[in-house]
């Protein structure tokens, strides 16, 4: 399996996606810039220049006509995907952490942080997908503030006006978001904070990765820990791999403590976990620090991964990992 090296990055990855159909590869850094690239052979389509600060989360609409970026420089904003112009800007008092479209590709949610005597925010905008989509709302469909801990993560859920959030404490919660009511939550869903959160294809469920070195995934519905994998390192990112049972987990030490440990103590892999059994089953180096961010292309014929290093890594599978019976013997009917 080897890697196609992607090196548009200056600073860290924060958050990589793959389009609906697998073929584009979204990128953003700390160093300002959203790339895109085409996952095949890792060449860069282009950029989305315009943000001036770090941008900290991306999400792609399922027609890849919309792309969304949300940036340390307290602003929200619109791309067309095609020619790379910031369609409409939103502007907040707080910087955006976590931004994701709902199935329908007509509503945005986002993530306001809690900062400077501003109260942590949670807003979702209505998306109009008329002419060339520079006309917008200036205001938030609904807002409202979450109470106690302050969300990190967030995303539509499978239920009609729901949206999913990980919280610093590891809660994980649902709330309305046309009442602003919490109408469920799993306070002990993690020990330390939710770094990540990335739905199964059809919302039933979902996974989460947290600085407690833990990674679970949830129903939906009613919040209920399905599994749990527990690794060594902090994890930073968790996906779930289509087509096959498996689950991806990135991390490693804080990016501050490095320095001091090599690269295998460092736990810089990407780990490849059974999904139902709950057990290890390899891990892939590469990264020479932390491994930030992981994306499963909707394909399930490559994954990428996202590190502290400034690197993304595009790894295509072998036809082994096709041929491999993840259950033995057990013939699985789809």
């Amino acid at each position: 399996m080897r890697p196609i090296l992607l090196q548009g990055h200056e600073r860290s990855l924060t958050q990589i996606k793959f389009n609906k159909e697998g073929d584009l590869l979204f990128s953003c850094s700390k160093d300002h810039v959203i790339n895109v690239w085409f996952s095949h052979n890792g060449e860069r389509l282009g950029t989305y220049d315009g943000h001036n600060g770090t941008v900290w989360t991306i999400d792609v609409d399922s027609q890849s006509r919309f792309l969304m970026s949300g940036s340390a420089d307290n602003t929200l904003r619109l791309w067309s995907v095609q020619s790379g112009k910031c369609l409409y800007k939103w502007e907040f008092p707080t910087a955006v952490k976590s931004v994701a479209f709902n199935e329908t590709d007509d509503q945005v949610v986002c993530i306001t942080e809690q900062r400077m005597g501003f109260q942590g925010a949670i807003r979702v905008f209505n998306i109009s997908r008329d002419g060339d989509g520079t006309r917008q709302a200036s205001e938030p469909a609904h807002i409202f503030n979450p109470i106690g801990s302050k969300a990190t993560v967030c995303a539509f859920s499978c239920v009609p006006n729901r949206v999913v959030t990980g919280h610093m404490s590891g809660k994980v919660a649902i709330f309305d978001y046309k009442t602003g009511e919490e109408v469920d939550n799993n306070e002990r869903a993690h020990g330390d904070e939710v770094t990540d959160l990335q739905m199964s294809p059809d919302r039933t469920y979902f996974i989460t990765s947290s600085k407690d070195k833990a990674a679970r995934l949830h129903q939906t519905k009613d919040l209920k820990v399905l599994k749990t994998y527990t690794t060594e390192t902090p994890l930073n990112s968790a996906a779930l791999a289509f087509g096959k049972p498996y689950i991806l987990l990135g991390g490693g030490q804080e990016a501050m403590s490095v320095t001091t440990t090599s690269l295998r103590q460092g736990k810089f892999e990407t780990r490849f976990w059974h999904k139902i059994f709950e057990e290890e089953v390899g891990r892939v180096k590469g990264h020479f620090g932390p491994v930030n961010t992981i994306a499963v292309s909707p394909t399930g014929t490559c994954y990428a991964s996202g590190g502290e290093d400034g690197f993304v890594r595009v790894h295509h599978f072998d036809e082994t990992y096709f041929k491999a019976k993840p259950y033995g013997d057990l013939e699985v009917l789809d």
